[in-house]
């Protein structure tokens, strides 16, 4: 007994030392990682501003000129802007009908994809790592990469737009329905299996309505973020309000009126989106936690 009480005391400094020791080996490890990518963005900094064609802090104090000169042409035809606003009302639709058209495309693939991609539901379960690469290609690929390509087969318009955005949102919205889906209770799925119900009908009819809630709420996210996308892709010739957006701002002082008019639509309705969204996501987020 007093060997074992003698001891105590020499095994708890034991223990201590090699927790300290653990936690130096941590702290040093984490200081070298923090150094090194200090190091690599200031190299990283120092190599991008050397192939810049004017330098970073030759220009870092002129960033405000162009934003200056927008709002105070906007300012002097402050009472033109409800006009302009109106005039590219209908490009701020096309803006919109492009991201509706592809999120409502790309979550049909990307459903079909999920569902052939996920374990103890695919179709072909030898083939689930094929549908899940392809998953990986089509997300990885940005959507203006795929819009250029487009634009020079197709020419200009929304349909590149539609497609380009489309083919990433499938490939996203694969990747996170499959996640979901492999959370789902698999004795609905059975017992459709053990009285004849074909792979669609189980898919239908034992999946989805565990995680139709959650597949709602995560097409609602890709829908206003392919509202953002369907502008930036209108500055390659895509279409919508982008497109009008870059003639605007491309023109130079005398239009600037213009682009403070489509920056104040664009902005508008991406908050409005923003906020319906969320508050639909949180609907859906609460009734299926009741």
């Amino acid at each position: 007994m007093a060997e074992i009480t003698a001891g105590a005391p020499t095994r708890v400094s034991d223990v201590q030392g090699h927790y300290m020791e653990m936690i130096q080996r941590k702290r040093l490890y984490g200081g070298l990682t923090l150094l090194i990518f200090i190091v690599l963005m200031v190299s990283g900094f120092m190599v991008a501003d050397g192939r810049n064609a004017g330098g970073f802090w030759d220009g870092v104090d002129k960033i405000g000129d162009y934003p200056a000169a927008v709002l105070a042409e906007a300012w002097e035809k402050f009472f033109d802007l409800p006009g302009l606003m109106l005039k590219y009302f209908p490009a701020l639709i096309e803006t919109i009908n492009i991201a509706a058209v592809s999120t409502l495309t790309g979550v049909l693939a990307g459903f079909v994809l999920a569902m052939l991609g996920t374990r103890g539901l695919a179709k072909w379960p030898r083939l689930i790592p094929v549908f899940r690469r392809i998953t990986d290609v089509m997300r990885a690929v940005p959507e203006i990469v795929i819009a250029l390509m487009l634009i020079f087969v197709l020419g200009g318009g929304p349909v590149p737009a539609v497609i380009a955005i489309a083919i990433h949102t499938a490939g996203a919205i694969g990747k996170l329905f499959s996640e979901v889906a492999e959370n789902a209770d698999l004795k609905p799925v059975e017992g459709l299996q053990s009285v004849g119900a074909t792979w669609t009908q189980r898919i239908l009819l034992g999946v989805l309505p565990q995680v139709a809630p959650n597949f709602l709420s995560y097409a609602l996210l890709r829908f206003e973020i392919n509202i953002r996308a369907s502008a930036i892709l209108g500055f390659v010739g895509a279409g919508g309000i982008g497109y009008e957006l870059r003639n605007s701002m491309s023109w130079g002082p005398g239009r600037f009126d213009e682009a403070a008019a489509i920056f104040v639509l664009l902005f508008a309705t991406i908050v409005f989106f923003d906020q319906v969204s969320s508050r639909y996501r949180n609907k859906l987020t609460e009734g299926q936690g009741q």
